[in-house]
């Protein structure tokens, strides 16, 4: 796919994944256009402040609980990225509605204004917790995801195309423990809510170009899962604050010990490739001849972080942390 001749828009473009999404695609893509679409005037003023003023970009002031202002935003736009979200889980389960409105509310007023304005992919970046949820957010999640994929259904006649990234948790994105545990080294405790668990890791450029290549082969309907590793919670506190002393605080409510990215029971609708596994929808309900590529998996398979056969030790995770430690010394890292 070439994306020199394409106009992108971000939703949620000043976000972590935004800004590094839009710097990466700047440099190696060079699309026409790419359009941040965000509410925030003072995020995207800072934003441009940052660097982010090459010619090519847009600053759209939108909420996506604004259906019109979407497909105002929309116009002339070949991809949409769907990355706005209320992703803290404590404050959607405070402000359940409001996470509703955003999450699955803003999601459909997503998906309907990209196929009202012609957009010929929209790739929604989902997590985790979407998987089985046990809190709202994972909730919201799981809700979007299948208005995003059963969306492909009302596009059938249209060359509008919905596709969904699900992954684990970004290593210093904002709401990341990578930031609680660096201001928390300072003290000589560092609070850890459950000594056995384990998570999905991965860097934000990983995410990024993770995102991109699935944006270049989707074909509509699929739900892409990178194979990552993880890590122990504990080792991840050891690598950052080794001198640290452990407080283990109990499992917070809508936290899970364990995360899964592909469930057992997906697994049954699921191929594998090198690098990915693809949750083919459970139901086509469109008219297309589609090609989900890979070998099947094998019975009662599950992607889980405590049965994944990649692991990130103390030293990996160090390497992950490098550049968040030098941010952090510099009063840059976002928490």
């Amino acid at each position: 796919m070439d994306w020199k001749d394409k106009t992108l828009l971000i939703t949620g473009g000043t976000g972590s994944f935004g800004k590094k999404f839009t710097k990466i695609a700047l440099a190696e893509k060079q699309p026409k256009k790419i359009i941040i679409f965000s509410r925030d005037e003072l995020k995207q003023h800072e934003m441009k402040t940052q660097g982010y003023d090459h010619p090519s970009l847009r600053y759209f002031i939108g909420d996506v609980r604004d259906r019109e202002r979407l497909v105002r935003a929309m116009h002339g736009v070949d991809i949409v990225v769907h990355a706005a979200a209320l992703k803290q889980v404590p404050t959607c389960e405070y402000n359940p509605m409001e996470a509703i409105k955003t999450n699955i509310m803003g999601t459909a007023n997503v998906v309907e204004a990209a196929l009202d304005a012609g957009v010929k992919k929209m790739m929604m970046i989902s997590t985790d917790k979407a998987v089985n949820p046990v809190n709202l957010y994972g909730a919201t999640k799981l809700a979007a995801e299948k208005l995003t994929v059963q969306s492909n259904a009302y596009a059938a006649g249209t060359a509008t195309r919905y596709s969904c990234v699900r992954y684990g948790n970004v290593v210093g994105s904002r709401g990341s423990v990578v930031p609680l545990f660096l201001k928390q080294r300072a003290s000589g405790t560092v609070t850890i809510t459950d000594e056995r668990m384990t998570r999905f890791w991965l860097s934000l450029e990983q995410g990024v170009r993770f995102v991109m290549s699935c944006i270049e082969q989707m074909e509509g309907g699929e739900v892409f899962v990178p194979k990552i590793p993880s890590t122990k919670v504990v080792d991840l506190a050891k690598a950052i604050a080794p001198e640290a002393k452990l407080n283990i605080i109990g499992i917070r409510p809508g936290e899970k010990v364990h995360e899964v990215l592909v469930s057992e029971d997906e697994a049954r609708n699921t191929v594998e490739r090198e690098t990915m596994f693809i949750v083919k929808p459970p139901e086509t309900l469109w008219k297309r001849d589609m090609q989900y590529e890979g070998k099947p998996l094998p019975s009662g398979f599950r992607f889980s972080s405590d049965t994944n056969t990649q692991w990130l030790d103390v030293d990996g995770i160090k390497k992950f942390i490098e550049p968040f430690e030098e941010l952090f010394a510099q009063g840059k890292l976002e928490g």
